[in-house]
């Protein structure tokens, strides 16, 4: 028994103990999340399994594992692509900058119109071609 009253074992054990149980925690929301995202599974399969972890989730979650394992890592091989693909589409819109070209053509058409002043033109042509900032004030 150490000072502090308790065996150096105690301490491995409870390591052992709070590690096991993170790791059931995190497989048991891995097969729920894997369930609920399987859109080939009916409802009943789904509300199967989950009574069947609620009364027996260790072996519920082994048995699930084996059986439908290989399933698990397409589904989430695709979640993973669909979420890359995703995010390309969202870089991809984000780096589409309009040329200054574009921004004084929308600027003389606005002026066409009336919607904008001759002044507010020349500041927006003046800010497409770099040689002012968006407040205003000259570089």
């Amino acid at each position: 028994m150490s000072a502090f009253g308790y065996d150096g074992w105690d301490l491995v054990w409870s390591v052992f103990t709070v590690l096991a149980f993170v790791v059931y925690v995190f497989a048991l929301f891995a097969v729920i999340s894997d369930l609920f995202s399987d859109h080939e599974l009916s409802g009943w399969w789904k509300a199967l399994w989950v009574v069947l972890l609620v009364l027996l989730p260790f072996l519920t979650i082994l048995v699930y594992l084996i059986a439908r394992g290989r399933g698990m890592q397409e589904r989430a091989q695709k979640r993973a692509a669909d979420a890359q693909r995703a995010t390309d589409d969202y870089i991809r819109a984000t780096a589409r900058q309009s040329s200054p070209a574009d921004e004084i053509a929308k600027a003389k058409a606005l002026l066409d119109d009336g919607t904008i002043t001759q002044g507010e033109y020349e500041s927006i042509k003046a800010q497409a071609l770099g040689t002012q900032t968006p407040t205003g004030a000259a570089r």
